[in-house]
Parts: C-alpha cells; sequence; structure tokens
C-alpha cells in the first residue's frame, strides 16, 4: 500500500488536509495541551472549548480580512443542506419581522388582529426568494426553498441549463436574470463542486448601493471558501461545510450580518408565523439563538472547531498577505491544469464554458481515440497506479473531477499536469 507522501488526492470532500494540522490533531485527541484528555472529551461548556471557538472566529475575519464587529461567525451542524433550510427559516423570518414592525409603525393603536391580517396580505403578494441555478447544488437550494414554503414563494432568477443545452456548464447572462423586488433573499453558489461552475466575480446586478441599501445575497462558499478574496460586506450570510478548504466534516459556518441579529431584527414569534402560514425553524437553525450561545445552545463537535482553526492558523502562517497570497497560488495551480487539458483539444474536453472554469473543482472528459468510457477508466487506472487519486467525476454526470483544493500543492497539480500530457502523447 502506498504512504500517505506518495499520494496526491483530488477528491471532491471529504479533502485532503494538511499533514501537519493532522498529526497535531492526532495528538490533541489523546492529550490536548497537557489536560491529560483528549479534546474529544472535554466539555464543550468548558473555558478551553470556548477559547477554541473564539480563536477561530478570529482568524477567520484576520484571514477573510472581516469586520468582526459587523458580521457573526456560527458554527452549526447539518452541512450545507442543512443551510439551504436555515437560509429560508432566518431571513424570511427577518423579512416578516420588517414588515410587521413597519405596519405597526404605519398604524399606531391598531389592534394585533388587525396588523396580523394585513401582514397576512403582505406575505401573499410580496415575499419572495430569489435562486440563480447554475449547478447540482444551487438547483438543490432551490428545490428546497420550494418544498419549505411552496412555489408561489419562490422565484427562479435564471437557470443554467436554458442557455447551455439542457445542461449546467454557463451562467446566464445578468442583464437576463429576473430578480424580484425586495426579496428576502437573493440566492446562488459560488463554486458549483459537481459541475466545476465557478462565479468568476461577485454579480454586478447584486452590488450594493453607495448607502449600503440593496439586495440581501445568500452565498453558498462550501468549496471554494479560503481560496480568494471575496467583498463580505455585499452579502448578508455567507456559509460553507468545512470539509473542502477548512477541515474535517461535521461542522458548518455561517457568516451572517449582525443586522439580521437582536437587537436590530429578532425573529417573530413561533405564533406569529404560524398565524401567517410560515415555517417555524428548528431551534438548532435558528441563528438568533445559535449566535447568542456563542455556537454552543448544543454540543458542537469542538473537536471539528479545533481542525478548522489549526487549518486557518496554518494559512496565516504559509501567507503574510493572507487570502490573497492563496489566491494566487489557486489560480497558478489551476492555471497549469487548465493548460495542460487544453493543449490536447483532441484528447480532452473541458466540460464547462472557459468564462465560468472552476478553479476548485476542474471537471473534464477523456476523448481519446472517441472512446470515452474505455478512455476515462484508463486515465482513471494509469493516474491511480502514480499516487494521483480521487479523481472520479461526481456519480451524477461521470467524467474526472480534479478538486484543486488549498491543501493541494503546486507539485501535486504539476505533477497532475505531467501525467495529462504524458497520457495525452502515450
Amino acid at each position: 500500500m502506498p504512504s500517505r507522501s506518495e499520494i496526491t488526492y483530488f477528491g471532491a470532500g471529504p479533502a485532503l488536509l494538511p499533514t501537519e494540522v493532522l498529526e497535531k490533531a492526532a495528538q490533541a485527541l489523546l492529550d490536548y495541551n497537557g489536560t491529560g484528555l483528549g479534546i474529544a472529551e472535554h466539555s464543550h461548556r468548558s473555558e478551553l472549548a470556548t477559547n477554541i471557538i473564539n480563536e477561530a472566529k478570529s482568524d477567520l475575519a484576520t484571514y477573510l480580512d472581516f469586520s468582526a464587529q459587523d458580521y457573526e461567525t456560527i458554527f452549526l451542524q447539518g452541512g450545507g443542506t442543512g443551510e439551504f433550510a436555515a437560509s429560508v427559516y432566518n431571513l424570511v423570518g427577518a423579512w416578516v419581522a420588517r414588515q410587521h414592525a413597519a405596519l405597526l409603525k404605519a398604524n399606531p393603536g391598531a389592534d394585533e388582529a388587525t396588523v396580523v391580517a394585513e401582514l397576512r396580505k403582505k406575505v401573499e403578494s410580496d415575499l419572495k426568494l430569489d435562486y440563480i441555478v447554475t449547478g447540482g447544488w444551487s438547483l438543490k437550494a432551490y428545490q428546497e426553498a420550494v418544498r419549505l414554503l411552496g412555489p408561489e414563494y419562490v422565484n427562479l432568477v435564471a437557470d443554467a441549463r436554458t442557455v447551455n443545452d439542457g445542461k449546467f456548464g454557463r451562467i446566464p447572462d445578468q442583464s437576463t436574470w429576473k430578480l424580484s423586488k425586495n426579496a428576502a433573499l437573493v440566492y446562488y453558489c459560488d463554486n458549483e463542486t459537481v459541475d466545476g461552475v465557478e462565479f468568476p466575480e461577485f454579480p454586478s446586478v447584486l452590488t450594493p448601493a453607495a448607502d449600503g441599501t440593496g439586495p440581501i445575497v445568500v452565498a453558498d462558499m462550501s468549496s471554494n471558501i479560503l481560496s480568494r478574496r471575496i467583498p463580505v460586506s455585499n452579502y448578508s450570510l455567507l456559509f460553507f461545510g468545512a470539509q473542502k478548504n477548512l477541515g474535517s466534516t461535521g461542522v458548518t459556518v455561517a457568516i451572517l450580518k449582525k443586522t439580521f441579529l437582536p437587537p436590530t431584527t429578532a425573529q417573530p414569534s413561533a405564533a406569529l408565523m404560524r398565524k401567517l402560514g410560515l415555517p417555524i425553524p428548528p431551534i438548532v437553525l435558528q441563528y438568533e439563538i445559535i449566535a447568542k450561545n456563542n455556537s454552543l445552545y448544543n454540543t458542537l463537535s469542538i473537536f471539528d472547531v479545533y481542525v478548522a482553526g489549526q487549518v486557518l492558523k496554518r494559512l496565516l502562517q504559509t501567507f503574510p498577505d493572507k487570502v490573497d497570497g492563496q489566491q494566487a497560488l489557486a489560480v497558478k495551480k489551476a492555471g497549469l491544469i487548465y493548460g495542460a487539458l487544453d493543449a490536447y483539444p483532441e484528447v480532452y474536453k473541458v466540460v464547462p464554458d472557459k468564462s465560468v472554469r472552476s478553479r476548485m473543482n476542474i471537471c473534464f472528459r477523456v476523448t481519446k481515440n472517441g472512446a470515452v468510457d474505455e478512455a476515462e477508466k484508463t486515465f482513471l487506472k494509469e493516474s491511480t497506479a502514480i499516487g494521483l487519486t480521487g479523481l472520479k467525476g461526481h456519480r451524477s454526470v461521470g467524467g474526472i473531477r480534479a478538486s484543486n483544493y488549498n491543501s493541494i500543492p503546486l507539485e501535486g497539480a504539476e505533477k497532475l499536469a505531467k501525467f495529462i500530457h504524458d497520457f495525452a502523447k502515450a
């Protein structure tokens, strides 16, 4: 069997973790900081656990260069899929709270039944959630919103399949997007892990005005977080699973603008939401509750937060210019791999359009000699034999997928690029 040092793992998630982080985490599982107990055995209510959470929050804000005064970082469970629901629950609740406050201000002295009746009319006429569907994960998010609220409240802003022969692989031009007025949220997936589609930059049509007003933008960044600079202040909510670029499976992170939390915005009561016919979030998905308890309302896996924290510390030590340094490396690695693929158009076909190619998930087909299935089986067999593993595409789309996450060293990308060249010429 090969040793760890002989393998470059390009799996899409759970992804490769830095060996030095794993070594430190392994020691921490046995004896954390000389306490005689492993980190997974310490109480999540302990000072030790609180310090781990607070350090990770601080390092994340430092690395991504956002204000912890303006944004709250929350650690949750449930993965990105859980956040599809959590974002709906919490931002619909915030929309209701704003409408309720406006009605009370406009109708001083009105009885509760009258206000609720007017609010119900507002819900039925004005409540909209906007979704930009560019791949499998944003499609799932859209479908979850429809399931929770009903199709009458969910607006499909754009569907990339309509501009790409029924398949994902492009992003529709922003001039064609059908955005709602004052939507409770506008969701998109910044990087589609399955389809290899990445937004090249923040969508200009969603940019806030100079006074900060504008769309309430929500982004799933599970597979490209920490890999490039992002304008955090343009977003109301970012969320991401840890298992790609941040850490191990088991913890999910939400970065939420504090104006969506008390005292600025409090979630409506369960009783009011029932009267409006709207869903009530489980407590474990209610940002207000989790934030108030510093992510410790229920038992959080402190070990997983610790691993994420160690990854962040390593990034900060490696890149004095923080995320900008990692971004430059990510671009260089992706350029090597795409360059090798593009050099042999008769052998390889990159799946997404060149304008939206992901730096993180490089999806392609092997068309050598016209026998795609056989060529891809051979490609996978030969690459595995030299230690390039995890390259099989997602089961729903097939093909080859090289996940070029932060933990892939430059040498790993160079080795894959060389193999791509060698395979094409053989």
